[in-house]
């Protein structure tokens, strides 16, 4: 839906903003941006902290998602009826994983 721009009735109390004021704002800003001191300018550091995060990230990256060696060596032992499963390590595993999860959730 087209709305015509000229048929639109402004109140007049309602202050429109004409080219001389966007003159003077503009002249404002200039006036600014002169004030401020030449020469300065931003600057970030890098923590030893960051850095050596981003080089595991890197790492990482590089590595693929899935080690394929391992799966074809855990779906022969598998098939091969080799794999056995100690349900007490599994179990000592899980909880220490969700104890790692618990320390890290009241960080």
């Amino acid at each position: 839906m087209a709305i015509d721009i000229n048929k639109v009735q402004i109140p007049s109390n309602s202050r429109v903003r004409t080219a001389t004021t966007q003159k003077e704002s503009n002249n404002v800003a200039a006036d600014t941006a002169k004030s401020q001191a030449p020469g300065k300018s931003d600057s970030v550091e890098i923590t030893a902290q960051a850095q050596q995060l981003q080089g595991v990230q890197s790492k990482m990256a590089s590595l693929p998602e899935i080690d394929d060696k391992k799966v074809a060596e855990i779906k022969a032992a598998i098939s091969e009826g080799r794999y056995k499963i100690d349900a007490e390590k599994l179990a000592a595993n899980i909880g220490a994983f969700e104890s790692e999860l618990g320390q890290l959730s009241a960080e």
